[in-house]
């Protein structure tokens, strides 16, 4: 998603306390004047791929969203392409993301600061697919930061949505609930880099809310990508806390949208 970091500008409020999240709803991470300089978008000249990963008992929920957002995104004139588990492994996401305008991906997370180390970039930061195709929902194989930025070949400026998983938006797992704001900004900032390598200038991360604001302020207003983030019918509005980029490119910046203990 074209964003520019909605934390590089301004910082309005300074995050002074120092809480526990008790979780991140929403992030952002995005290069250049993204998050500031967004336009309306012409849907029908843009190609949006969704992708969702096996995730045993879940993946009917995640394919049943993912089917909403397909006929959004469709009501609007983009031209969808959807890779499904038990079919979506790392040859066929490959193979349909070529020039994506916007990327989706619904399934498992593997990030980084977590209980799994050690931290590296083959497995953590990227997608939870099929080892191999047509074999159930759940044959997961992570494909992490690593080969995002080199086998993702996105249409440039595009934007990435991640929905509902761990770590993604500085958020942890369930049995992991609390966790410090430096954490939780580690994480957004691992996440987000190899899709913003790949070519993306903005990664958006919702663990709660779904896309549909997303789209519409993509693809139906002239919303600036703060503003589109904002607009989520879940956010607090309470706290801004920026992320700078280190794993990401240098120049990246970020938001979370946390739940304080």
């Amino acid at each position: 998603m074209p964003v520019q970091y909605k934390g590089a500008h301004g910082a309005s409020r300074r995050w002074s306390l120092s809480p526990l999240f008790v979780g991140v709803m929403a992030a952002i991470l995005a290069v250049g004047g993204v998050i500031t300089d967004a336009q309306p978008t012409d849907a029908s000249s843009r190609k949006v791929v969704i992708v969702v990963g096996p995730t045993s008992g879940s993946t009917d929920s995640y394919r049943s969203t993912a089917r909403d957002i397909a006929r959004q995104a469709r009501s609007y004139g983009a031209n969808v392409v959807e890779v499904y588990s038990p079919y979506a492994t790392w040859r066929r996401v490959k193979q349909a993301a070529k020039g994506a305008h916007l990327f989706v991906y619904l399934g498992h997370g593997n990030g980084w600061p977590s209980q799994y180390a050690p931290n590296q970039q083959l497995t953590k930061n990227g997608l939870g697919l099929n080892s191999s195709a047509g074999r159930g929902d759940g044959n997961t194989k992570y494909y992490g930061a690593y080969y995002v930025k080199r086998g993702l070949q996105l249409s440039r400026g595009a934007v990435v949505l991640i929905i509902g998983a761990c770590y993604a938006a500085g958020n942890s797992e369930g049995s992991k609930p609390t966790y410090s704001s430096s954490t939780a900004r580690q994480r957004v900032d691992n996440y987000g880099s190899g899709f913003l390598r790949a070519g993306a200038s903005a990664v958006i991360a919702d663990s709660i809310s779904g896309a549909d604001y997303i789209l519409k302020g993509l693809f139906r207003s002239t919303k600036t990508m703060r503003q589109i983030f904002w607009s989520s019918p879940r956010t607090t509005k309470r706290w801004d806390v920026t992320v700078n980029g280190k794993q990401s490119p240098n120049w990246a910046k970020g938001i979370l949208d946390p739940h304080q203990r």
